[in-house]
């Protein structure tokens, strides 16, 4: 009996997990298929073609893809060439905290060739990629102009957090609105992380055609004076540059853009 596995079926979106396919004929060519719906309800997918060994096993550790949406052997292969139906949509987790991505796999004893197979699969699998580990805490913050959430490690005890952190303020380019998925998988690492926005969110700023690198430096203080922020003088400082450079090379991207 054909049989699709892995483990661990419930890990951090960060973390590697082991796939393997067992219970078919030696050789046999054979297509592994992933798909999950995102928080809007938009359909991703990828795939990829192996074969099988002596033994009639697939170890996605081991065995090279022959074709598909990758060759040769990349274990994660199958997540992170996940692309949409929907063409030009971006996988993005927006609920962080509630509810993690749930990825189906799906095993089929043949070359397919079909984005949507008609016919069943032969073995299918599930796995749960969280963006939050047990313990994290995220802090909406409305600080001043300040807009953001702020995610702080659950430290050794899960009950509590204990902290002082190293910290790092996210940003992201030029999508505008609050993106947290990158800062609370940061936490989850141990990272007190500030999910800064700073235009196209509540009431900063609908565009970004004038940055004021002054909201920066007070995002850089507010974090640095937070009791859970790891701090000395030249951290604060190090933030600060760190934030200007990128939104400098922000800028200047989006500049070149649109010449």
């Amino acid at each position: 009996m054909v049989h699709l596995t892995v483990t661990p079926e419930s890990a951090l979106a960060v973390e590697p997990v082991k796939i393997k396919a067992c219970g078919l004929p030696p050789h046999q060519i054979v297509t592994i298929r992933a798909w999950l719906k995102d928080d809007r309800g938009e359909m991703f997918y990828s795939r990829a073609f192996y074969r099988s060994d002596n033994e009639g096993k697939v170890d996605l550790q081991q065995s090279p893809a022959t074709g598909g949406d990758y060759h040769g052997v990349h274990p994660m292969g199958l997540f992170w060439s996940l692309k949409p139906v929907t063409p030009y949509f971006r996988l993005i987790k927006r609920d962080v905290m509630g509810s993690p991505f749930e990825i189906h796999l799906e095993l089929y004893s043949q070359l397919e060739l079909n984005a949507m197979p008609e016919c069943p699969p032969n073995a299918t699998a599930c796995l749960r990629r969280w963006y939050v580990a047990p313990g994290v805490q995220r802090l909406q913050v409305r600080e001043g102009r300040l807009r953001g959430a702020l995610f702080i490690p659950p430290g050794k005890k899960l009950c509590c957090c204990e902290g002082p952190f190293q910290g790092v303020i996210d940003l992201f380019g030029g999508a505008g609105r609050l993106l947290e998925f990158r800062s609370s998988l940061l936490a989850s690492c141990g990272f007190a992380t500030l999910a800064l926005a700073y235009f196209a969110y509540e009431d900063l700023p609908k565009t970004l055609n004038y940055l004021d690198l002054k909201y920066f430096e007070e995002a850089a203080q507010f974090l640095s004076s937070h009791p859970k922020f790891a701090t000395c003088h030249q951290e604060t400082k190090r933030l600060v540059l760190l934030c200007n450079y990128a939104l400098e090379a922000s800028w200047i991207r989006k500049t070149a853009l649109q010449l």
